[in-house]
């Protein structure tokens, strides 16, 4: 297909689809104002990242998580979905794809109106916390009083330790959420890739998986990855413009 118009490749293969899984990075959400967190000017760029076992086993750390949550240091609170989330939400309620893939933490895909059961987070949520002794979900509004009297949030059921539904460093993988991605990418036909790097594993797997099971692969990112080689159809672009083109409002 060399020398063809992107966009009407990506067209041709979503409406051959009948089963596409949607694989989602950082860069859907750098539209909405979120920093990623690898590059200059990211997350990790202007603070180190707190390691599972230094939260479980220092207080200090603990402290300075919930310090960043409650300043909103991460730089995700308040954002709202941009044109790609809303365009993956309407794939979604057009039948056209049946799970979405995400290492995202922001909770906009939920946002965006798509339903929880569409959705496999694999490195957790931002938005909410769990007890990571008894498994009690939390929300931040009612942990706040306790970090603004100067204690550290714990569990008010068992008084265990609490910390956002988030995968940290060190921490392990979710093993129900990475089964159902699995499941996912190898049934799909196509794997639809938005703003992923694809150097964080073991997430990038996925789109590897997908194909070596059948399916087509397009990735949509501003820039190179690892994976364009492998893949179907790659674009260096803007997700929200494209994915608006792609599944319009009106359509």
């Amino acid at each position: 297909m060399a020398g063809s118009d992107p966009f009407a490749e990506l067209r041709a293969l979503i409406h051959d689809a009948a089963r596409i899984a949607i694989f989602t990075g950082a860069g859907i959400s750098t539209e909405s104002g979120i920093p990623d967190f690898r590059s200059p000017g990211g997350v990790w760029s202007k603070m180190q990242p707190i390691y599972f076992e230094d939260f479980v086993a220092r207080p200090e750390m603990r402290r300075e998580a919930w310090r960043r949550v409650f300043t909103g240091a991460a730089g995700w609170v308040g954002k709202q979905p941009n044109a790609g989330h809303m365009a993956v939400a309407r794939l979604v309620d057009r039948g056209k794809a049946f799970a979405v893939i995400t290492q995202n933490v922001d909770n906009l895909h939920q946002a965006s109106g798509l339903p929880d059961d569409a959705i496999i987070e694999l490195h957790g949520n931002a938005s909410y916390a769990t007890c990571l002794e008894c498994g009690a979900r939390h929300e931040l509004e009612d942990l706040r009083p306790a970090f603004e009297q100067g204690d550290i949030p714990a569990c008010s059921a068992c008084r265990g330790i609490v910390k956002t539904a988030t995968i940290s460093f060190g921490q392990p993988m979710p093993e129900f959420q990475m089964a159902r991605a699995d499941e996912a990418a190898r049934t799909c036909d196509l794997m639809l890739v938005l703003g992923s790097s694809l150097v964080v594993t073991p997430a990038a797997t996925f789109p590897v998986i997908a194909k070596r099971s059948g399916a087509k692969l397009v990735i949509v990112n501003r820039e190179q990855t690892p994976l364009d080689g492998y893949a179907d159809l790659v674009l260096n672009d803007e997700i929200g413009p494209v994915m608006s083109a792609i599944a319009p409002t009106n359509s």
